[in-house]
C-alpha cells in the first residue's frame, strides 16, 4: 500500500491558516464555584475547534493580567481522575484569579499534551504497562508535548490582553508563548496535592 507523506512545511503553514481563522463565535456571563462570575467567550476557527477564553472578575487589561492556559482534560476536569492533577490546578487557577480581583483562563482542545483523547487513553495503557508518560508518547510516534500556544497567543489578541502573568508549574509555557508574540511578564506556580496515583505523572 502506499504511504502518504506531509511535508513539515505543509503542516506548519495548515497550523498558521488555522490560528489565523479564529474568530469569536458568541459570549455570555456565568456565575462560577468560586462566588465569581466568568465571561465566557467561545472562539471558532476554520476546522470547527471552538476553544474558550474565560475573562474571570474584572481584570485590568491595561496591566500583566494573571493567565492560565489549561489544555483540556476530560478525566481530571470533569470525572476528578487521580492520575493528573489538571482538574485540580484548574480549581485553584479559577479560585486565585478570583481572589486576584479578575483574570483569564484559555481552555484549549489540546487533550493530552496535544496528542487527542484516544491517544491519551493509548498512552496511559502503556504507562500501566510501566512506561513514563514521556516514553509513552514516543512509542506511539508523538514527541512528549505535542501542544501549539500560538491558538492561545491569537486568543489573548482578540479579548485584548496584551501582557501575562502565567499561572503555571510549566516553564515551558512562557517560552512557547513568548515565541507566539505575548508579552509574558513572569511566573506564578500553582502547586497542587501529590497522591499515589499521579506521583509519576508529576
Amino acid at each position: 500500500s502506499a504511504v502518504l507523506t506531509v511535508p513539515a512545511a505543509a503542516v506548519a503553514r495548515f497550523r498558521r491558516r488555522m490560528i489565523e481563522s479564529i474568530t469569536a463565535a458568541s459570549e455570555a456571563q456565568v456565575p462560577l464555584e468560586e462566588g465569581s462570575t466568568g465571561r465566557f467567550r467561545v472562539f471558532r476557527d476554520a476546522a470547527g475547534g471552538s476553544p474558550v477564553a474565560i475573562i474571570v472578575g474584572q481584570p485590568d487589561f491595561s496591566r500583566p493580567v494573571p493567565v492560565r492556559l489549561h489544555s483540556a482534560c476530560l478525566t481530571g476536569d470533569v470525572f476528578g481522575s487521580r492520575r493528573c492533577d489538571c482538574g485540580a490546578q484548574l480549581r485553584l487557577a479559577l479560585a486565585r484569579l478570583t481572589e486576584a480581583g479578575g483574570g483569564v483562563i484559555l481552555y484549549l482542545e489540546q487533550e493530552g499534551r496535544g496528542l487527542g483523547l484516544a491517544n491519551k487513553m493509548r498512552a496511559y495503557a502503556l504507562q500501566d504497562g510501566g512506561l513514563d508518560t514521556v516514553d509513552a508518547n514516543t512509542t506511539l510516534g508523538f514527541d512528549d508535548d505535542e501542544r501549539d500556544y500560538g491558538v492561545a497567543a491569537r486568543m489573548l489578541q482578540l479579548i485584548g490582553c496584551t501582557r501575562v502573568l502565567l499561572l503555571t508549574n510549566n516553564p515551558g509555557k512562557l517560552e512557547a508563548l513568548s515565541e507566539a508574540g505575548v508579552d509574558v511578564t513572569g511566573r506564578l506556580p500553582l502547586y497542587t496535592p501529590v497522591n499515589a496515583d499521579n506521583r509519576r505523572y508529576l
